[in-house]
């Protein structure tokens, strides 16, 4: 695709624009170092916010489950905490996660691989709360609104996203009030948010106001214009769901400061990392340390939870020299992870091997 041809939220220049550096100073990645944790801490997990942090009182916030139900109700954070809850975690992603590895790229977060996290999210079922409310027969989607607002695309909005009422009552589903055992922080969508595992983090709307029962299928901006995998800006796309299989190195060593290259003495090392996929879980991965020519298999944890990364170790003999560290992983659906990035207008679902650059010095 020639510069000429590319749309105005597109660059093909390597530099960071000053958008994307206001956006970078808002969001944050998660420090790979993190891959160590089985729990992501939440100052560590990483963090979107479309627009603005809502200020809310908890003790004044109320949800309204309305629309097409049998019976509509309006609920308190206390009257949700009285429910019975669960505790899941979870692993979310970003959909844009790798874009920034892309060229031409969106001018949006300018995410490299760092878009991850994983929590111990708290919270009621929402299959639990669409038994009490009924929705009606006609009803298609729910249609989950969040506090915050801007404008997106030239419109204004809230920030709203919907599931089908089968999607709603999957399990894992939740409205979660609480993260990692204490309340949740503003900036990850306290007092209540949604939390959908195994789809990209945009589909959990934080700030929680309104789920309202459609009879149509919802079409807002973040629905059927954002979050959509096209390959040209007159392609309808289809949307981003579920999470594209993934994985990750533990980065080992220590780092140089400007680069993040990774120095490490010669001799036995053991290299470990993380894996997940929104479409059932991992069933294998393989580690390289020769930039991808050479595989090798990994130890596989099982799954702690249906939606929560897994871990996986195997022992390097780190010969003297510069090498490239990578690791790919299979899902139960049988989907690898690409070797280089698939392109796309949005710059979503970013899913190629991770790699390292590592420096192997004398013991």
């Amino acid at each position: 695709m020639a510069t000429s041809d590319l749309p105005p939220s597109l660059t093909a220049d390597p530099g960071i624009s000053p958008a994307e550096l206001h956006l970078a100073a808002r969001n944050h990645g998660m420090p790979l170092e993190a891959l160590g944790l089985d729990v992501t801490p939440v100052g560590l997990h990483y963090l979107l916010i479309h627009y603005d942090i809502p200020v809310i009182d908890p003790a004044t916030w109320r949800l309204t489950i309305g629309g097409a139900v049998s019976h509509e109700t309006r609920l308190s954070l206390d009257d949700l905490q009285a429910r019975s809850s669960v505790t899941r975690r979870v692993t979310l992603e970003c959909a844009g996660n790798g874009r920034a590895r892309l060229s031409p790229r969106a001018i949006s977060q300018p995410w490299l691989n760092h878009a991850i996290g994983t929590g111990s999210w708290t919270g009621v079922p929402l299959a639990d709360l669409l038994e009490e409310v009924a929705p009606t027969d006609a009803a298609v989607e729910l249609v989950f609104t969040g506090a915050d607002r801007g404008v997106e695309g030239g419109q204004p909005q809230a920030y709203q996203r919907s599931l089908t009422i089968e999607q709603a009552r999957r399990d894992g589903v939740v409205l979660a009030y609480a993260l990692n055992g204490a309340p949740l922080p503003p900036q990850h969508g306290a007092p209540v948010r949604l939390v959908v595992p195994g789809w990209y983090g945009m589909a959990s709307v934080k700030w929680l106001q309104t789920i309202e029962a459609v009879t149509e299928p919802f079409d807002g901006y973040q629905q059927t214009t954002a979050y959509r995998w096209r390959d040209a800006p007159d392609d309808p796309g289809t949307p981003m769901r579920e999470i594209r299989v993934q994985s990750m190195l533990l980065p080992p060593g220590v780092p140089d400061f400007a680069t993040r290259r990774r120095f490490v003495p010669a001799g036995p090392t053991p290299l470990s990392g993380r894996a997940w996929s929104g479409h059932g879980p991992v069933t294998h991965v393989e580690v390289s340390t020769d930039g991808g020519a050479t595989w090798v298999p990994a130890q596989l944890d099982p799954p702690p939870d249906p939606h929560a990364w897994q871990r996986f170790t195997c022992t390097w003999d780190a010969p003297v020299g510069r090498h490239e560290l990578c690791s790919r992983a299979t899902d139960a659906a049988g989907r690898t992870q690409p070797l280089e990035p698939e392109w796309n207008l949005g710059g979503y679902g970013g899913n190629a091997v991770h790699r390292l650059d590592v420096e192997v010095t004398p013991s």
